[in-house]
């Protein structure tokens, strides 16, 4: 079984996946469509991608793609842990400029449910912490838009101070609403 738990942004979910436990260890359904359907979220997943994050302290963010593709996310962590944050971008939206950060972890097994026109990022907690994601568009790089991590507008508080950061996510400029 699959549990949808809203959180304080609009149309962000906690996913939840309720294990089954044996002698062999466990078993539970992370994506069923019917069940993305009845919910009213997407089912229509393209592409899916994943990152290996070599050190503790790794950000990557804050990401999202642009109209006319504007993607959503299924995001979870497979392995160590990270601190995952998303930020409402979406102007007509009761939490825009709001964000919300969960620790998502290869021992919660907890996703975050990301809509259109939101970005995200995450700070590793762990050396070796390694992200999949489902993706509702395929990637458009002309279409790849992003706000930095640190910008005073959303005044994210990172649980520590990132140790690497691209170039590109260090030099978004800033959000100008």
């Amino acid at each position: 079984m699959i549990e949808f738990h809203p959180t304080e942004l609009d149309g962000v979910l906690l996913l939840v996946a309720a294990a089954s436990v044996d002698e062999r260890g466990l078993f539970a359904r992370t994506y069923d469509a019917a069940t993305f359907a009845k919910a009213g979220l997407p089912t229509h997943w393209p592409q899916c991608n994943t990152s290996w994050n070599r050190r503790q302290g790794t950000l990557r963010g804050m990401h999202l793609q642009g109209a006319p593709r504007g993607d959503a996310k299924i995001v979870r962590c497979t392995s160590g842990r990270i601190f995952d944050v998303v930020i409402d971008l979406r102007v007509n939206s009761r939490t825009y400029r709001q964000w919300i950060a969960r620790e998502l972890s290869a021992q919660n097994r907890n996703a975050l449910v990301v809509p259109v026109g939101c970005a995200h990022g995450f700070l590793t907690l762990e050396a070796g912490s390694e992200v999949y994601y489902m993706m509702g568009e395929t990637y458009v790089p002309e279409l790849a838009q992003g706000v930095r991590w640190n910008d005073p507008a959303f005044a994210i508080r990172w649980p520590s101070q990132p140790v690497i950061v691209s170039e590109r996510d260090a030099s978004w400029p800033d959000f100008q609403p």
